[in-house]
């Protein structure tokens, strides 16, 4: 996962950000198989989603001669509401499993 931003400023609270978006790129390697579940939630420091789960399965296709393969996930988000300051999470699961967790931040400017 990779953050263009870390850190939301804002002089008061809740802060709505209008639009972000997630994106995400995956390799598999052909041993894993070719269907996996994946999971995106965006969560807050007590653990409470900020938005619902985003719940999919992806099929991997390898090419032939080719060990491993990617797939891109996006996920628009509009209006994101971020109630509290502090430390907020985008966690990305795969087979029910944790695979990554990118954090970003919520202060307060003065």
């Amino acid at each position: 996962m990779l953050g263009a931003f870390d850190t939301i400023w804002t002089k008061k609270m809740p802060v709505i950000h209008p639009q972000c978006t997630v994106a995400l790129r995956v390799r598999f390697f052909s041993s894993e198989g070719n269907k996996h579940e994946v999971s995106v939630k965006v969560i807050d420091a007590d653990g409470n989603h900020i938005v619902p789960p985003t719940n999919g399965a992806i099929n991997i296709n390898y090419p032939e001669g080719q060990r491993s393969s990617s797939a891109n996930l996006i996920l628009n988000i509009q209006g994101l509401k971020l109630e509290n300051y502090g430390e907020y999470s985008v966690d990305l699961a795969i087979g029910g499993a944790s695979r990554a967790s990118l954090p970003f931040f919520v202060k307060t400017r003065e």
